[in-house]
C-alpha cells in the first residue's frame, strides 16, 4: 500500500517488519532496517523523525532498498550523512567467547577482521596463462581490510592445465605478472594465498608440452559423463592418461615446491595445496581412482604419501605457518571416489598433524569441502548420504585437525553463521556468490539481497563481463536477487 504521511505512524508496527539484525557500531547498539519500497518516496526527513520515534539509543543505520545506499542518523539533530560501507565492516568489535562469521580471528600469524573467504575459483582470464589487468581488478573487487583471499587454481608447471587460460607461478614472467595483483589486494589490506593446482589426468593432449597424455595415479581415464572445456569454447572426452612412474613423483613433488618459493617471490603471503576435486594428488588418495601396487598404492598410508611428500617439501622451502591444504575426502568430483571417505579425511589429518610436530610449527589450516559441494556445477547441491552424515563427517575431521579449519561447499548467509557459531569451522570459503557479489563480506553482514551470478560467463574469457562487472551495494542495483545456496 502506497505511504500516506496523514496516517499515523507506529514504531511498534514499522520495526518488526524491517527489522533485520543487530549490529555494533561506534560501540553502541544499532540496528539494521530495510525500508519497504512504499516508503522510499516520502520525504527523508520525516523518515529520519518516523526512525527517532523508535527510542533506540545512540546512531541508527538505515538502508535504502533502491540504490542500497547507507545513511547514518543522528536523533538529537536529525543530520544525515551517507557513510562508508567499509567503516561498518571494520566496527564490529571483537567477539572471542561467541564467534560469529562476522568476528575477528587470528588465523595463524594472520589477523583477519571477519571470517569469509574468497573460495579458489578457476575463471579462465588470464590469457597465455599470464595474469593480466582484469585479474588485478577481479582481487581487488572482492578484497577486504583483514580479510582473506585465495587464488584460482594455479598451474604449477606447464604440464598442470586442465582449462584454457589459466594462471601459471611456474616462470618469471608469471611471478612478475602476480605481484600486480596480489600489490592490489595488500594495499585493500587483505591477506591473500596462492593455490597450487595440477589437474593430472583431468587434461587433454592439447593442454600437454607436445602433445602428451596427461599424468595421474593411473592409466585409467576420467569417465564419459564429464566433459572437458577446450580452449575453443568446445567440450570433449577426458584421454587416458599416463601413470606417472615411480621415480617421477619426485619430480613433480620439485616442481610444487619451486611453484610455492615463486609464489612467495610474488608477495603472496602463502599458498594452499589442491589436494581435493579429483585433480592430480586427489587421484592418488582416491581408492577409486587409484590401482598402483608400488609404494604410492594400496594402503591408505601409501595413497595418501604423494601429499605429504608435497607439504613437507613446500613446509620446508617457506615455512609451514605460510601453508593450507584443501582436501575433498566425500567428494567424488571427476569420478574422485573413496570407499571410506571418513578414514581417509583422518589418515590425511593425521599425517599432517604429525607433520607439524615434526616441523615444529602449524600449518596456516587446512580447508575441507564438504558433499554439499558440486564442482562441475551440473546441479547446485548434491550430497551423499543424509545433512546429518555429512555434518557428523565435517565434525570428525574438525575435531581431529590440530589448527585452523576452513569449510567450503554450498554455504549460504545462514549455514556459514552456523558453522562458526556451533563451533563447527572457523572460517567459512564462499565461491559463486563471491563471483557475482564483490562486495559479499558487507551483503552477508547486513543481510542484503545478492545479485544473481550467470553461470555461462564462468569460464569466458571476456575481461569485464561476467568477471568484474557486478555491481557492489554503493553503486546500486535494481535487479538484486537473494540466493540460497551457493
Amino acid at each position: 500500500m502506497p505511504y500516506n504521511s496523514r496516517r499515523p505512524f507506529s514504531p511498534v508496527s514499522f520495526l518488526p517488519r524491517c527489522l533485520h539484525s543487530p549490529l555494533f557500531f561506534s560501540s553502541q547498539w544499532v540496528y539494521v532496517l530495510e525500508l519497504e519500497a512504499c516508503h522510499l518516496d516520502q520525504n527523508l526527513d520525516t523518515t529520519t523523525d518516523y526512525i527517532d520515534e523508535c527510542k533506540t539509543d545512540g546512531l541508527k543505520l538505515l538502508r535504502k532498498a533502491v540504490g542500497s545506499r547507507y545513511i547514518k542518523i543522528i536523533p538529537s539533530t536529525h543530520r544525515i550523512q551517507i557513510s562508508d560501507p567499509n567503516q561498518i565492516m571494520a566496527e564490529t568489535p571483537p567477539s572471542a567467547d561467541n564467534p560469529t562469521l562476522f568476528s575477528p580471528f587470528k588465523m595463524g600469524k594472520f589477523n583477519l577482521s571477519h571470517r569469509v573467504v574468497l573460495a579458489p575459483m578457476t575463471r579462465c582470464r588470464a590469457l597465455n596463462s599470464i595474469p593480466n589487468q582484469a585479474l588485478v581488478e577481479y582481487y581487488r573487487q572482492r578484497a577486504t581490510a583483514g580479510g582473506f583471499l585465495i587464488t584460482e587454481g594455479t598451474m604449477i608447471s606447464p604440464t598442470s592445465a586442465g582449462f584454457p587460460h589459466v594462471p601459471g607461478i611456474f616462470n618469471q614472467e608469471q611471478v612478475e605478472a602476480w605481484k600486480k595483483v596480489v600489490d592490489a589486494v595488500h594495499e585493500k589490506g587483505a591477506v591473500i594465498f596462492c593455490q597450487l593446482w595440477h589437474v593430472g589426468r583431468a587434461s587433454h593432449q592439447v593442454y600437454q608440452p607436445n602433445g602428451v597424455a596427461p599424468i595421474s595415479s593411473t592409466s585409467k581415464p576420467i569417465s564419459k559423463k564429464w566433459r572437458i572445456l577446450m580452449p575453443d569454447g568446445t567440450h570433449a572426452q577426458y584421454p587416458n592418461p599416463r601413470p606417472l612412474a615411480t621415480h617421477e613423483i619426485p619430480e613433480v613433488v620439485e616442481d610444487y615446491r619451486l611453484a610455492a618459493v615463486n609464489a612467495i617471490e610474488a608477495g603472496f603471503d602463502g599458498i594452499e595445496i589442491h589436494g581435493a576435486h579429483g585433480y592430480l594428488l586427489d587421484q592418488f588418495m582416491k581408492d577409486g581412482i587409484n590401482n598402483r601396487t608400488d609404494e604410492y598404492g594400496g594402503s591408505l598410508a601409501n595413497r595418501c604419501k604423494f601429499l605429504l611428500k608435497v607439504v613437507k617439501s613446500i613446509a620446508t622451502a617457506i615455512g609451514a605457518d605460510k601453508v593450507g591444504v584443501r582436501i575433498s575426502p566425500a567428494i567424488d568430483h571427476l569420478d574422485a571416489m573413496d570407499s571410506d571417505p571418513r578414514s581417509l579425511g583422518l589418515e590425511v589429518i593425521e599425517g599432517l598433524n604429525k607433520l607439524q610436530v615434526e616441523l615444529g610449527s602449524k600449518l596456516t589450516y587446512i580447508h575441507v569441502t564438504q558433499p554439499r559441494y558440486t564442482a562441475y556445477g551440473q546441479t547446485e547441491a548434491g550430497s551423499h548420504g543424509s545433512e546429518e552424515e555429512v555434518a557428523e563427517l565435517m565434525k570428525i575431521w574438525r575435531r581431529a585437525f590440530m589448527g585452523t579449519f576452513v569449510c567450503s561447499g554450498g554455504y549460504n548467509r545462514e549455514l556459514g553463521i552456523e558453522a562458526v557459531a556451533k563451533g563447527d569451522a572457523d572460517l567459512v570459503a564462499y565461491g559463486r556468490l563471491f563471483i557475482s557479489n564483490p562486495d559479499l563480506v558487507l551483503r552477508l553482514k547486513v543481510n542484503a539481497p545478492l545479485n544473481r551470478y550467470v553461470r555461462a560467463s564462468f569460464y569466458t574469457h571476456d575481461p569485464v563481463v561476467g568477471y568484474t562487472d557486478y555491481p557492489s551495494l554503493e553503486k546500486g542495483n535494481g535487479n538484486l536477487e537473494r540466493l540460497s545456496r551457493m
